[in-house]
This record gives C-alpha cells, sequence and structure tokens, in this order.
C-alpha cells in the first residue's frame, strides 16, 4: 500500500459514521408520522437539520477523496467535531419525541447494523489489500485483519444482547455504540499502522 492507499484508513473510518447517520436518519423519519401533531412541525425542523448536517458530512469526504494523508488528519479532526454535533442533535431529538413511540430501538438497532456493516466491509477490504504482500508482511497484517474480525464479533455480540435486552435507556444504548465505536477505529489505526510499516 502506497501512501496515498494509507488514505483508505481515513475513509474507513468517515464511512463508517457516515453510515451511521444514514442509518439514524432513516429511523427518526420512518417514525417520525407517529409523532403528535402538535410537535411534527418542531420534529421536522430537526429532521431537516440532521439531513442537512448529514449532506455537509458526506460533501466534505468527497471533497477528502482525492486528498494526501496530511490533508485527511486535518479534515479528520473537523469531521469529529460534525459528527460530535450530529449526535448531540440526534440525542436532543430523541429525548424530545422518542418517548412517544419505539424511537429508541428502532434506531439504536439501525446504527448497530450500520456500524457491523462498516466493520466488516473494513476487514474485507484489508483482506484484500494483504494479498499484495508476500511472507512475513503478509502475515501480519493479516493478523490485524483476523483481530479486527474478532473486535467486531464481540461487538456484534455486545450490541445484540443489548437490543434483545430492550428495556435500556437512549444513554445506555449510545454508550455501547460508542465503546464499539472507539474499538473499531482503534482496530481501524492499528492496520493502519501495520500497513505504515510494511510499505
Amino acid at each position: 500500500m502506497s501512501g496515498q492507499d494509507n488514505i483508505h484508513f481515513f475513509i474507513n473510518w468517515a464511512k463508517e459514521r457516515l453510515d451511521e447517520m444514514d442509518a439514524t436518519l432513516t429511523s427518526l423519519e420512518g417514525e417520525a408520522a407517529k409523532v403528535q401533531a402538535d410537535a411534527q412541525d418542531k420534529a421536522g425542523t430537526v429532521l431537516a437539520e440532521l439531513r442537512k448536517n448529514r449532506d455537509g458530512f458526506r460533501d466534505a469526504i468527497k471533497k477528502q477523496a482525492g486528498a494526501n494523508e496530511a490533508a485527511w488528519t486535518s479534515a479528520k479532526t473537523r469531521l469529529e467535531t460534525d459528527w460530535s454535533a450530529f449526535e448531540a442533535e440526534v440525542k436532543k431529538y430523541v429525548e424530545s419525541y422518542g418517548k412517544q413511540f419505539e424511537l429508541q430501538r428502532a434506531t439504536f438497532k439501525l446504527q448497530a447494523a450500520a456500524q457491523l456493516k462498516a466493520w466488516r466491509d473494513a476487514a474485507d477490504k484489508l483482506a484484500s489489500a494483504a494479498s499484495e504482500f508476500a511472507g512475513e508482511r503478509r502475515a501480519e497484517i493479516e493478523t490485524n485483519v483476523e483481530r479486527m474480525k474478532a473486535d467486531a464479533v464481540a461487538a456484534e455480540e455486545k450490541l445484540l444482547k443489548l437490543n434483545e435486552a430492550g428495556n435500556q435507556s437512549w444513554s445506555a444504548l449510545t454508550a455501547a455504540l460508542t465503546e464499539t465505536r472507539a474499538v473499531f477505529d482503534r482496530a481501524n489505526q492499528s492496520a493502519r499502522e501495520a500497513f505504515k510499516r510494511v510499505t
């Protein structure tokens, strides 16, 4: 993998966040009709703002598509701020309107599925890229890929248990997603470092 190829690790990070944004909006929009009539205008305004935030995030990723690693490092800092703002708005929305319907659980389920899909996609890409290397270099990368896959399985088990419990608070659900997202980020970073060592 060349230095330019190292940006794929940033793209993995950004894609995981974007997929969660899409899943969140799908869930919120699907349940929006269940919001009480007097609150629908406010809920619609918040959803429009969330869509705008997601679209801005997606546009920022697209602008970085051909950028080098230094540019991605800088952009990631800005994107992390955008991600945090999106999460804060989702929290406000769920706290304001989520008690009126089964929104929390449906949103969590879609976010967890998006997160796990991103893990699998990243591991598959890394495994494919590992085939370009020979012997010891490939073994180090494959070890990272296997660790990433094992972490994904552990995260999936944790998220499934939490979802099946069904009576968790929104803060407990989002804490679990934040925790598994951090594990994904560490695994992605570890794989990135392994690729840097072998190139």
